[in-house]
């Protein structure tokens, strides 16, 4: 289901509107979309959503899976595509 928060970027943000803070990160972790995992590298993280350099073009509001090392899968939505990069919204904040 698509909502107010999943757009097409074709531009840059102007403002950063996001409450929460994002950890830079340059790790490998796991994405898993459409039945498949690819390996991709996470570029930010906060508790609701995720910056990934993804070299495939999803659709907005598919349905994925992030797994980060040891924890659970963690569900969540493509809510932007652009330039390489995805952005996941989790469909329930990260603790």
């Amino acid at each position: 289901m698509l909502n107010g928060s999943m757009i097409p970027r074709t531009v840059r943000r102007m403002f950063d509107a996001r409450s929460e803070p994002r950890e830079p990160a340059s790790q490998a972790v796991l994405l898993e979309l459409r039945g498949r995992k690819h390996e991709v590298r996470l570029v930010n993280l906060s508790t609701s959503g995720a910056m990934i350099d993804f070299d495939s073009m999803p659709h907005i509001g598919e349905e994925v899976a992030l797994h980060l090392g040891d924890r659970s899968p963690v569900a969540g939505q493509i809510c932007w595509v652009r330039d390489g990069q995805i952005g996941v919204t989790f469909a329930a904040a990260m603790e």
